[in-house]
């Protein structure tokens, strides 16, 4: 029996420090606080699963973004889904199973109106951090809006092991790609590519000269490129794209430590081929929602759709969780288990 017992103190995670260059393990703190009463309208959420995501990088920086950045002495926050187990709100009620966005603690006062119930028997709760999450949604308006797949288009992914591009690879092949190529790190991932997510083609970008092994996985070129990496990897693409090609700029993870070494795409070849390439905040789809998590569900029912998972155990855990997926240390989408 699930333990909804009010406590008077909680767990959570501070940013101690703004990084220089990679993150490392002292610029967090963990700090127990008092848990406050509730003002009318809240919610008192025990967080299950917490989501760690490369974007965090960029909110650590004291620089202006399209979203504020972390204040230092102040907890983190992040998507989070629990179980609600103190409510003065009449839209929510206790035992109501949430997503929301104050992740990073064990137990979050919530704004109802920024809480979203979600449905155990539609899937798993930790999915709705993931594939019926903003990952998936990500993946989903990258392919169905900002560079849009047509029949028979080839689709190349950047981080395709990770936890957007493994769906994208997926969601590519359900929207009519006739190849899809994903791009990884090491063997091993290369391998999940094919034998997990159904790729047609893995290329190890460690294992060689990447545009040129992209050649050999598209002799035809590409028409359609989700980047989640920039870089070479976006480089490569350019030259690689079909006359009229699309792409996805969904992410640039190579520099978010800070490296400014990093090779830029041709843009005088982008515009020759005319191509498009378009950015993408996912807030600006959340919308989209309503269409993605019903055709996504039905994906997953009839195995269309395939994820998975890397978990780490324990608030005290999210901070090397985080540090992992900035190497790549997870297949699919990373979490943390608190429960």
């Amino acid at each position: 029996m699930t333990n909804t017992a009010r406590p008077t103190h909680t767990r959570e995670i501070h940013l101690a420090a703004r990084p220089v260059g990679a993150p490392v393990a002292t610029d967090f703190a963990f700090v127990e606080r008092e848990l406050p009463p509730l003002a009318d309208g809240e919610i008192l959420v025990r967080n299950t699963w917490m989501s760690v995501d490369p974007y965090m990088r960029g909110r650590m920086d004291d620089a202006p973004s399209y979203i504020p950045p972390f204040a230092l002495g102040a907890a983190l926050e992040g998507s989070a889904v629990g179980e609600v187990i103190e409510s003065r709100a009449a839209t929510i009620a206790v035992g109501t199973l949430v997503s929301h966005f104050a992740g990073w603690r064990e137990h979050a006062i919530v704004d109802a109106a920024t809480a979203t119930p979600i449905d155990p028997e539609l899937a798993a709760p930790y999915q709705f951090l993931s594939v019926l999450g903003t990952t998936g949604l990500t993946a989903y308006a990258a392919l169905t809006d900002a560079a849009p797949v047509r029949p028979g288009d080839t689709v190349f992914v950047s981080a395709a092991a990770g936890a957007v591009g493994s769906v994208a690879g997926q969601i590519a092949r359900a929207l009519g790609a006739k190849r899809v190529i994903g791009s990884a790190g090491g063997p091993v991932k290369a391998r999940k590519l094919l034998d997990v997510f159904g790729f047609d083609a893995a290329i190890d970008y460690r294992g060689g000269d990447l545009t040129e092994q992209l050649a050999d996985a598209a002799p035809d070129g590409i028409d359609v490129y989700l980047d989640s990496v920039g870089g070479e990897h976006l480089r490569a693409a350019v030259e690689a794209m079909n006359q009229h090609g699309r792409i996805a700029l969904v992410g640039a993870i190579s520099g978010y430590n800070g490296d400014t070494d990093r090779p830029a795409p041709d843009l005088y070849l982008a515009a020759t081929k005319e191509l498009t390439l378009r950015g993408l905040l996912v807030t600006s789809y959340l919308p989209l929602f309503a269409e993605y998590i019903p055709r996504a569900a039905s994906w997953l029912a009839d195995g269309t759709l395939r994820t998975a998972e890397t978990v780490y155990e324990g608030l005290d855990q999210a901070p090397a969780a985080f540090l992992g997926v900035l190497t790549g240390a997870n297949t699919g989408k990373m979490l943390v288990r608190l429960e």
